[in-house]
């Protein structure tokens, strides 16, 4: 893609520390950023068996944060995973845990319950790279109802207890057809405009972009139009029904991410990874070409 007319870039990572040194690049080129940041704890499971400790992902977080502003850093644990070992209970303590690291480096914690019915390649992999599960038994890293009910209510009360220290942090899911309102749990915008014009609207582009879907035009007069008061509805329909995201440019790929996490649907195996970074690193030589697909 070319970067002539890219205004904002959303980044999906569980690792963003290689691109830190890099980011001055594009504010030099006058393109704006924020991240998605997946930053779970499956460590004794090794469901994530590439990704830096808990440790290593909490300093980068913190340190990405003190860089370009919390309200750009999106934490992230998603997805939901049940075991015979997991219980809500025990994620519940784990987000805690991390959470309570994350004070004031970010408002917003998103969310999402596994997918593994859908994916025959989520399965396949659960499967094949744990200890946990069973072909019998794979279906049940799925929460039933009792448990999404008990974790909902969980996260609810870590909200509460944060925010009694000062800590307001914003609650969403992601792509989840289930509605949680009642509870003050809102539908995540990954792509999202209110987002972008609240934290840039200070580029004029951008928010006429953010507003009508095109950028402005000057008229026989050089004179640029004035922003529209209200925002076209610029959803995503190649996204999901659930997706609340707006437009935008997919430039993930999939079979190209050596974390390997075991319920990622975007990787079909390790051998088709391998042999794509391999390729990708012969034609770029540079060794090194992994990358990130929507993470949901």
């Amino acid at each position: 893609m070319s970067f002539e007319r890219c205004k904002a870039i959303v980044f999906w990572t569980k690792n963003p520390k290689p691109i830190l040194p890099y980011l001055h690049e594009l504010d030099r080129r006058g393109i704006h950023y924020y991240f998605q940041f997946t930053l779970n704890d499956y460590m004794s499971e090794g469901f994530e068996p590439n990704v830096p400790s808990v440790t290593q992902r909490v300093e980068t977080f913190r340190e990405l944060s003190e860089m370009i502003g919390k309200e750009r850093v999106i934490w992230r644990f998603d997805p939901l995973i049940i075991t015979p070992s997991i219980t809500p209970r025990v994620l519940l303590s784990r987000i805690w845990k991390i959470g309570n690291q994350l004070k004031g480096y970010t408002d917003k914690l998103v969310f999402s319950f596994v997918d593994v019915k859908a994916y025959r390649k989520v399965q396949n992999n659960l499967i094949k790279e744990t200890n946990c599960f069973t072909k019998e038994d794979v279906e049940t890293a799925e929460m039933n109802a009792t448990q999404r009910q008990e974790t909902v209510e969980g996260l609810v009360k870590l909200r509460e207890i944060w925010a009694s220290t000062g800590w307001n942090v914003t609650l969403a899911t992601c792509a989840e057809d289930i509605d949680l309102a009642v509870y003050g749990i809102e539908h995540n915008r990954c792509i999202d405009g209110d987002l972008m014009e609240r934290v840039f609207g200070e580029d004029y582009e951008l928010v006429y972009y953010l507003r009508t879907g095109q950028l402005p035009e000057p008229d026989l007069f050089g004179t640029f139009p004035a922003l529209p008061d209200k925002r076209k509805d610029l959803k995503d329909k190649g996204q999901r029904k659930a997706c609340g995201c707006m437009i935008s440019k997919d430039i993930g790929r999939y079979n190209t991410c050596s974390h390997f996490c075991v319920y990622c649907y975007a990787n079909t195996s390790r051998e088709c990874v391998q042999k794509n970074v391999a390729q990708c690193s012969e034609r770029s030589g540079s060794g090194n070409c992994s990358g990130e697909s929507r993470e949901r």
